[in-house]
């Protein structure tokens, strides 16, 4: 099966906000959030796309608790299961300033130890949603953007064909990547909207 999957974060794109069409959402069989966003953007997406939208927090969401995006789905610490597709959300950054969503690195341990089971259940995951990178892989050197050493080690562990994050903007520095590859996982970098196909071959169509 091919999904045609449209990811976004850290900043509303014009593209869509700004100059909407709604033959730019046409093809697209999926959305996915990797936080940082407004609310309304989301909901916006979700009223005229007609798919699932599916988010995760990111640091600077604490308005999501007041104000959550109608119509989407956050999958903060579950794995939801789209025509087959096993989707891993893990929100959230690195602990800077004791801000919502922000944890340390033996939180955010913690909060993989709760889903080992759910992990189990379902046989692996085969995309990872998260906020922050994972340690190592176009990560930055400040604590505000290092990334979780404990989602490197789920990489290892699992292998799921895609890693998708935020958090890292792209117009940070020339040494951050759009796509990257880390062992068997196609990584990608969300900042602010991709467009990409991805194929399962064992999901359902």
């Amino acid at each position: 099966m091919k999904l045609r999957i449209l990811t976004i974060a850290d900043v509303e794109s014009k593209y869509y906000w700004d100059f909407f069409e709604k033959s730019k959402l046409e093809g697209i069989d999926l959305i996915i959030s990797c936080g940082d966003l407004a609310p309304q953007y989301l909901s916006f997406l979700a009223t005229y796309a007609k798919v699932p939208v599916l988010y995760v927090h990111g640091n600077h969401d604490g308005c999501y608790d007041e104000t959550p995006p109608d119509g989407c789905e956050c999958i903060d610490d579950m794995i939801y299961v789209y025509r087959g597709v096993r989707i891993l959300g893990l929100g959230g950054s690195m602990c800077y300033n004791f801000s919502p969503y922000q944890y340390t690195e033996s939180q955010m341990k913690r909060r993989i130890r709760k889903l080992f089971l759910k992990i189990k259940m379902k046989k692996g995951f085969d995309i990872l949603v998260t906020h922050s990178p994972a340690m190592g892989i176009n990560d930055g050197e400040d604590l505000p953007h290092r990334g979780f050493a404990c989602l490197t080690e789920l990489l290892i562990k699992y292998s799921p064909k895609f890693f998708m994050h935020g958090h890292v903007h792209l117009n940070y520095g020339r040494n951050f990547k759009r796509e990257d590859t880390y062992m068997d996982t196609r990584v990608i970098n969300a900042y602010e909207r991709y467009v990409f196909e991805a194929e399962f071959p064992d999901a359902e169509g």
